[in-house]
């Protein structure tokens, strides 16, 4: 009798997020430009694709003159592929599937590896692919560029071989390990300023409320999700035996373009807290899992023009172990519920069907 050989079952997990230029050139930042309004900019402004690369290319010129000014250069994709590197050594000493080989790959909206691209070149190639966008709340401008990639790769074969990692803005580790960091990272500094009123802007992308016609977005904004997970966490962090922060105010950063977006800008938590006397005030980006060029140097730089007598800037979770760790393990939990999701299909197929045919 001959032994069934079984094969071994290949995954691929990409990770994947904007992407932002690492090497300040004007020519690298063209086709950034440019996708960025093919891709999002198009899904809220109709841009004519005469004025694409007109509009892309003064983009690319601004942008690189505000960067060369301020001198910063930017650390998105090494922190980006840190993470990914995290999450690789992770999975493999989880040994998440038994018997099946793991592959993590990072990819980008923006800049290369594009994602779409990743995408198209290994869907044939694994038995089941985890899409892990690094950006915690989901929005048609977010992990919704990603599920749209990613549908157009795939087509017909998505349902049973592909999942987006989604919804992690509410999952309770990812709440637990912001506070735990966001108090581990204060400053002697302002934890002794007690007697005086200490606040904290929790920094994130903010959204389109209205069209510019006035009329609610057509597409998903993720505007209810943002605004619950502020409050989840400003709960949370209020909540604490530890906390030093009379009060917690969201700080949204919004494009000028498109429509209304949400009036609870940085700008106005920051001139809240000086109108009302607040001595310190501390800026955390919770919106986001990595620096990039919205939080360390617009964000930044607003808490520095606010001039308070004690401020403090506290970095995105970045690369931090128990974040990787939380990685790993939500990433173990869609890889495992993919690999059930296939054996129950399969054992679907391979049943025989009982139908008569009359």
């Amino acid at each position: 009798m001959v032994d069934r050989i079984v094969k071994r079952k290949k995954y691929a997990v990409v990770v994947t997020t904007y992407g932002e230029v690492e090497d300040l050139k004007i020519r690298n930042l063209w086709p950034s430009s440019r996708k960025i309004l093919r891709v999002v900019t198009r899904q809220i402004v109709a841009v004519p694709d005469a004025l694409i690369h007109v509009i892309a290319d003064y983009r690319s010129v601004r942008h690189y003159l505000k960067w060369k000014r301020s001198r910063y250069q930017s650390t998105f994709l090494a922190i980006h592929r840190a993470q990914t590197k995290m999450l690789a050594e992770g999975i493999a000493s989880a040994d998440v599937l038994p018997g099946a080989d793991i592959t993590v790959l990072d990819a980008y909206y923006f800049v290369p590896p594009y994602l779409d691209r990743v995408i198209e070149s290994i869907h044939e190639k694994y038995d089941g692919i985890v899409v892990l966008p690094l950006i915690p709340v989901e929005s048609a401008f977010s992990c919704g560029v990603a599920c749209q990639m990613i549908l157009d790769a795939c087509r017909e074969s998505v349902f049973g071989k592909v999942r987006v990692v989604s919804r992690m803005w509410k999952d309770e580790r990812l709440l637990q390990i912001y506070a735990d960091y966001l108090f581990g990272e204060l400053d002697e500094s302002i934890k002794r300023v007690r007697q005086w009123k200490v606040g904290l802007v929790l920094v994130i992308h903010g959204t389109l409320v209205r069209d510019s016609a006035g009329n609610p977005p057509t597409v998903f904004t993720g505007l209810d999700e943002t605004l619950e997970f502020f409050r989840l966490m400003k709960e949370r962090i209020m909540s604490r035996a530890d906390n030093i922060f009379l009060d917690v105010r969201l700080g949204c950063i919004n494009h000028s373009r498109g429509g209304e977006w949400m009036e609870e800008t940085t700008r106005k938590a920051l001139d809240g807290f000086r109108n009302e006397g607040y001595h310190g005030v501390v800026m955390f980006p919770f919106g986001f899992f990595a620096d990039n060029s919205e939080t360390e140097l617009d964000s930044k730089a607003e808490l520095a023009e606010s001039a308070f007598p004690v401020a403090q800037y506290i970095r995105c979770v970045n690369d931090s172990p128990e974040f990787g760790k939380w990685l790993a393990a939500r990433v173990a939990e869609e890889l495992r519920a993919l690999a059930n999701l296939q054996t129950a299909l399969e054992s679907l197929e391979q049943k025989p069907s009982n139908a008569v045919i009359i």
